[in-house]
């Protein structure tokens, strides 16, 4: 990337401010035409803060945004889609009971004189999918679509409305491995036709493999602009951290493996579609030992765990926890039984966004003692089992009243995983654990995920990532 082209864009000393937290200090980032500029750091190091600045969600403290060399004056996000900048966020902006069409015209829709065209709205989805490369079934309601269409739906509603910059927010933290390579594909399509792409991603070999530049965060500051050109994982790693981070993934062996504290028998579980998406399954987990389910997402690997967690019902078959039979038995059953639950949807089933930290930190113990004595909650305790969570698991972004929903989806993880951890369960089912963290908090679970098991505790972890 030349040095004396005029960058498209550039946010030149931003700064942003929340009660306690400094999220971005003195930020600057510049984007030319025609390139895909990577943004790293660790979860809570500001990216998606300065991102939504650039979007329009928040107005900075301080700091300026220039397009073209113009300054840009962003009330909200639709100046900043008026101006040519689309944002997919991390967590979909999609309304599930509305088509693919509906979705990507809304706010902008075709009108054959006062009624709405939704006929010419599918043909023009049809054809944009079709210029672009991203395939979608424009009729389809969102909530009967795979996790990838809902994307490539986000991406066509940005360039429906005639985005020049895209901005991307952990793209394909919930994408399988061939998933992310199409999208890549797509992507370079896009910036050779000229788009500018902006990048947000915790996956280093990603961005080693799609970057031109990469800028790098670290609490909130900007460490530093690097060009792929030279750019090593470790380095990338490093810059992030602020330290030197095992990336090799060796492990010790499990040391002794104890009696089975999960037993599965010829389980049966039909999916929501009435198909069965288990069939007569065997599986056993010891403890002291880890067991991973591996596989392309779709094959039955969520049932399972649902059904194990009792979330969803089996058909037949048998679920043993530490010697409990819990199959068909409510969640309740599972957990008083020795299970742990890191659920592959933090924000359907790990926690309860309006609650606070505390409230969250004692969301399966609030019943009972120490939190609750003779029908009332001790806020202190909860108070101080928050801290304890947030200083042991490295929760930024906030202390024991903060609310869960605020924090970066990295640090709600973390919430939830230091929960499940501290509870000490015979069973820890750990589902998609490290989606969305950086690669420091990805070798801190996985080393917390040993300790369980060290400690003599069977852990099931499923996990679409090869290398995990």
């Amino acid at each position: 990337m030349s040095d004396d082209r005029a960058p498209l864009l550039e946010l030149r000393g931003i700064t942003k401010r929340f009660p306690g937290v400094v999220a971005n200090d003195a930020v600057d980032l510049d984007l030319f035409q025609g390139e895909v500029h990577a943004l790293l750091g660790e979860n809570g190091a500001g990216k998606s803060t300065l991102m939504n600045v650039l979007y329009g969600l928040y107005r900075p403290d301080e700091g300026e945004v220039l397009l073209r060399g113009e300054p840009l004056h962003l009330k909200g996000p639709r100046d900043a889609i008026d101006a040519g900048i689309g944002m997919v966020h991390q967590h979909f902006q999609l309304i599930p009971v509305l088509t693919i069409a509906e979705n990507i015209v809304l706010a902008s829709e075709p009108h054959n004189g006062p009624v709405l065209d939704m006929a010419a709205a599918e043909r023009q989805v049809a054809e944009l999918a079709e210029r672009f490369g991203l395939p979608v079934s424009p009729r389809a309601r969102v909530e009967e679509t795979s996790v990838g269409q809902q994307q490539r739906a986000e991406i066509l509603k940005a360039l429906y409305r005639g985005a020049q910059i895209l901005i991307l927010d952990e793209p394909t933290a919930v994408l399988s491995p061939q998933e992310a390579q199409d999208l890549f594909v797509v992507l370079r399509r896009l910036v050779t036709d000229g788009m500018a792409i902006i990048f947000i991603t915790h996956k280093l070999n990603e961005v080693l493999d799609l970057a031109d530049r990469i800028s790098v965060l670290r609490r909130g500051e900007k460490v530093a602009t690097v060009p792929r050109e030279g750019a090593t994982a470790a380095g990338l790693a490093k810059l992030m951290v602020g330290r030197d981070v095992d990336l090799s993934g060796s492990r010790t062996p499990a040391a002794v493996i104890g009696e089975p504290v999960l037993e599965v028998h010829d389980l049966v579980v039909r999916d929501d579609r009435e198909l069965e998406a288990v069939r007569h399954l065997d599986l056993t987990v010891r403890a002291g030992e880890i067991v991973a389910i591996a596989g392309v997402d779709g094959n039955g690997q969520t049932e399972l765990i649902q059904a194990i967690t009792g979330l969803r019902k089996p058909e037949s078959g048998s679920i043993r926890i530490a010697g409990h039979e819990v199959a068909g038995h409510p969640p309740k059953a599972a957990f008083q039984a020795g299970l742990g639950h890191i659920p592959e949807d933090r924000h359907r089933h790990g926690l309860v966004l309006e609650f606070t930290l505390a409230e969250n930190a004692v969301i399966e113990d609030h019943n009972r003692a120490p939190i609750s004595r003779f029908g009332w909650m001790d806020p202190r305790v909860m108070a101080e089992r928050a801290r304890h969570l947030i200083a042991g698991f490295d929760v930024r972004g906030g202390g024991p009243e903060t609310i869960a929903g605020s924090l970066s989806g990295g640090n709600q993880q973390k919430v939830v995983i230091g929960r499940e951890v501290d509870r000490e369960p015979a069973l820890l089912v750990a589902a998609q654990p490290v989606r969305g963290l950086d690669i420091g908090a990805v070798e801190f679970v996985h080393d917390k995920l040993i300790e369980q098991r060290d400690h003599g505790r069977g852990v099931l972890l499923l996990s679409f990532e090869l290398d995990e």
